[in-house]
């Protein structure tokens, strides 16, 4: 057993494609990210940044897992961290580089090898702040002509800049979703 939450139990792998949400409303979180404005992506993301904040203030239980399936609020805090990071990666690399294939990310692996249920809340955090501050800053400086650019993710899903945008914002403020939910 790791400190303070139930005996780590594989998590289903997550295979859906999820690249349908910039484009119609999720029927889990009730997020609509088409309507999601390119001004509002950095505010959108720095303020999710704050809602994790206050769910990592929560004390002890933000290691439980709600079932041994599902990820405990701190686990879903790192994974949104180091989504934050690789969205960086990934900007950057569309702003640079015409058309890029992005290398593959495995969510689930990550989060074993990392240990997100060990981590230090404060530490994480800290580092979740940064790495939203550091994207946020970057979508900010995007200009009106780079919204268009493209880049790819391995499994061959496509992205504009601004669907890209859509589809990250998507992915953190459907985590707080998912951490809220527990609560209920």
């Amino acid at each position: 057993m790791t400190r303070g939450h139930r005996a780590a139990m594989a998590i289903v792998p997550d295979d859906k494609d999820w690249t349908w949400v910039v484009q119609r409303p999720c029927p889990e979180c009730g997020f609509e990210s088409s309507t999601v404005a390119r001004e509002r992506v950095a505010p959108m993301l720095l303020e999710n940044a704050a809602s994790w904040q206050e769910v990592l203030s929560r004390g002890d239980g933000v290691r439980e897992r709600p079932t041994d399936d599902r990820w405990s609020p701190l686990e879903y805090a790192c994974h949104v961290r180091d989504v934050f990071r690789l969205y960086d990666y990934r900007l950057g690399l569309i702003l640079i580089v015409d058309d890029p294939t992005y290398p593959n990310w495995d969510q689930d692996e990550t989060a074993i090898a990392e240990r997100y249920g060990d981590q230090d809340p404060a530490i994480v955090a800290v580092e979740l702040q940064a790495a939203a501050d550091q994207i946020a800053s970057r979508f900010a400086m995007v200009r009106d002509e780079q919204w268009s650019r493209t880049g790819n993710r391995s499994d061959g899903a496509r992205f504009t800049i601004e669907s890209f945008s859509r589809y990250l914002v998507h992915d953190v403020v459907h985590h707080i979703y998912d951490v809220n939910a527990q609560t209920r």
